[in-house]
């Protein structure tokens, strides 16, 4: 089912963009990159464009839409930062987009973040959920729509730890997701008289959890923290 958080930030990016540049609103031109075959399409990927496309056909009954021709592209991240990074370099400079849109993983969203801010685009972090893109990592390009690290950290830790919950172990992702969800829960544990016993590491798309699981068992910790998403989390 394709995503409303996606429909509503497109019709916003498309009225700030019109809003801001009247003398060039001719054409918007959108690229959602995107998880679209990973372990994080479930919660993104062709659910993401399929979005984009319908927050479009939304904007275009607007009065304000009048004469603008607003184009979609996608591509398939894949969950790397080095080919999303080629992929939107391609799009600003040889292609005209305008708006970038979803950008899975933090660790995307930071190697893109930058290039935005160099190219005088827009970018949109729809998937991504490390805290520091409102942080030391923002820019006056980029608008982080949805869920962070702290919001989620500031959620669950503190109502847990209050409930008495306060010794933690983190199954973490290798990744700034990972580092960031781990990184704002500890501190609220902290700061709620609870104590991190300890943590481990994974690779993204790890298959077996097994190692991992009996290393949290042994801990002897009240709660298992799962800093991680999609098909991770599920499979952990």
């Amino acid at each position: 089912m394709p995503s409303p958080r996606i429909g509503a930030a497109l019709a916003l990016a498309a009225s700030v963009w019109l809003g801001a540049s009247p003398a060039l609103a001719a054409s918007v031109k959108i690229g959602v990159l995107a998880d679209m075959s990973g372990i994080f399409s479930d919660i993104g990927g062709k659910g993401s464009l399929e979005a984009t496309l319908m927050a479009v056909e939304d904007f275009r009954k607007l009065p304000e839409a009048k004469g603008v021709d607003i184009e979609v592209v996608s591509a398939d991240a894949l969950n790397k930062p080095d080919i999303s990074s080629g992929i939107a370099r391609k799009w600003f400079d040889s292609e005209g987009v305008d708006v970038l849109v979803d950008l899975p993983t933090s660790a995307i969203s930071l190697a893109l973040a930058p290039l935005v801010k160099e190219k005088n685009k827009v970018a949109l972090f729809t998937a991504s959920g490390t805290s520091d893109l409102t942080g030391k990592s923002c820019t006056p390009n980029s608008v982080h729509w949805t869920y962070d690290t702290w919001a989620l950290a500031h959620g669950t830790a503190d109502a847990i730890t209050k409930a008495g919950g306060k010794s933690w172990f983190f199954l973490t992702v290798d990744f700034a997701l990972g580092h960031s969800l781990e990184r704002d829960a500890a501190a609220v544990i902290t700061a709620n008289g609870g104590k991190v016993v300890g943590n481990v590491r994974h690779p993204t798309d790890t298959k077996d959890f097994s190692s991992y699981l009996l290393q949290a068992q042994a801990s002897g910790a009240q709660v298992v923290a799962l800093a991680n998403a999609g098909g991770d989390t599920i499979t952990a």
